[in-house]
C-alpha cells in the first residue's frame, strides 16, 4: 500500500525518473555505439537497456507520483479528470510537465558527462521527413492506448511490463524509433549521440507526439468506453497515491520513452 506523498514529492520523483529514464536512453546508446560499429546491435542494446530500465523506474516511482515520466501521460491524466474519471487537477500537470522536462534535460546532460563527453552539446542528428512524424504518432497513440487500456479494464498491475515491452518493440517497428515522449525528446537535444535529435527537429516530433496522444484517447474510448473512477490502488499500490487518501488523484497510468 502506498502512503499519501505530497506535490513536491511527486514532483521530484517525476524530475528524478525522467532524469534516470534519460540516463539509461542515452548512457545505453553512447555505449552500444562505442561498442559495436553495426547499427542494428547498437540498436537491439538499446533497446533492450532501455526496456528494462523504463520497467524499474516506473515500479520504483509508480506508487509515489504515477510513474509519468512523460507530458502525453500527464496531460492524458489531466484530460481524464476533466471527462469524469481519475486524474491530475491542471496545476498538479503543469508541475509535473515542469519537472519531466528538467528532469529529461538533467538526465541527458549527466549521461553525457559520465561518458567524458562535452556536457550540454546540442544534437546534430536531424530526424525529418513526413514519415518520421507519422512514425511518432502511431508510436504515441500506442502508449497511451496500452496504459489507458489496461487502466479501463482493471488491470494496472500490468501496466509496467506492458509499457516497457510496448517501448522495446516499437523502437524498432515505427520509422521514428518510438522517442513518444516531448520530455525526453527535448532532453535528447542535449546529447550528440546515437540517441539524440537536433533542436531544428523538435517542433516535429512534439506536434506528432500531442497528436498521437490525442488519437490513443480516442481510441481507448472507442474500444474500451469512458474511464471510470477506479479504487484498485489500495490492492495494487500503483497508480498515484492520493487516490488511496480519496483526493484527486493521477490515475493509474505509466509512461515511456525510448
Amino acid at each position: 500500500m502506498t502512503t499519501h506523498a505530497s506535490l513536491p514529492r511527486r514532483a521530484a520523483a517525476e524530475l528524478i525518473g525522467t532524469a534516470g529514464l534519460l540516463v539509461v536512453v542515452i548512457g545505453s546508446g553512447i555505449q552500444a555505439a562505442e561498442l559495436s560499429r553495426d547499427t542494428g546491435v547498437a540498436l537491439i542494446a538499446n533497446s533492450l537497456a532501455s526496456a528494462i530500465g523504463l520497467g524499474l523506474i516506473i515500479t520504483l516511482f509508480g506508487p509515489l507520483s504515477g510513474a509519468h515520466l512523460n507530458p502525453v501521460v500527464t496531460l492524458t491524466s489531466w484530460w481524464g479528470r476533466r471527462t469524469g474519471g481519475e486524474g491530475l487537477a491542471g496545476r498538479d500537470a503543469l508541475v509535473y510537465t515542469a519537472s519531466q522536462i528538467a528532469g529529461a534535460i538533467g538526465g541527458a546532460v549527466l549521461a553525457e558527462a559520465m561518458f567524458g563527453r562535452t556536457p550540454g552539446a546540442f544534437s546534430t542528428q536531424v530526424r525529418d521527413g513526413g514519415h518520421l512524424l507519422i512514425g511518432e504518432v502511431v508510436a504515441t497513440a500506442g502508449l497511451v492506448l496500452v496504459i489507458q487500456g489496461l487502466g479501463r479494464i482493471g488491470r494496472p498491475r500490468l501496466i509496467p511490463p506492458a509499457v516497457a515491452a510496448y517501448i522495446a518493440a516499437a523502437i524498432w517497428f515505427t520509422s521514428s524509433g518510438s522517442f513518444a515522449n516531448p520530455a525526453g525528446t527535448i532532453g535528447r537535444s542535449f546529447s550528440d549521440s546515437f540517441a539524440g535529435i537536433a533542436p531544428q527537429s523538435l517542433p516535429g516530433f512534439v506536434t506528432a507526439q500531442l497528436l498521437g496522444g490525442a488519437l490513443g484517447l480516442v481510441l481507448a474510448a472507442m474500444l474500451y468506453g469512458r474511464a471510470q473512477r477506479v479504487a484498485t490502488v489500495v490492492a495494487t499500490g500503483v497508480g498515484n497515491p492520493e487516490q488511496v487518501a480519496g483526493n484527486s488523484p493521477a490515475d493509474p497510468a505509466y509512461e515511456a520513452v525510448s
